[in-house]
């Protein structure tokens, strides 16, 4: 994939996929507060971490080399 599609594609997905993992830990933060009461604050952390890290990691090759020049 050429750089210019990566950096189109890096745009959308942050403009789109960032704000609906934003919605998606929200939810799955009220949702378990619903389901088994409040976490501790430590807790609510390392979900919201965690979901950090797991939605970043398909498009790790799309973002990798996006702030280099063209070649």
């Amino acid at each position: 994939m050429d750089l210019k599609t990566r950096k189109r594609l890096s745009l959308l997905i942050l403009l789109l996929g960032l704000p609906g993992y934003i919605v998606i830990a929200w939810m799955l933060l009220a949702w378990i507060d619903d389901t088994w009461g409040r976490l501790p604050i430590w807790g609510e952390l390392l979900v919201v971490v965690g979901l950090g890290i797991l939605w970043i990691l398909p498009f790790k090759r799309v973002f990798s080399g996006i702030g280099k020049g063209e070649e």
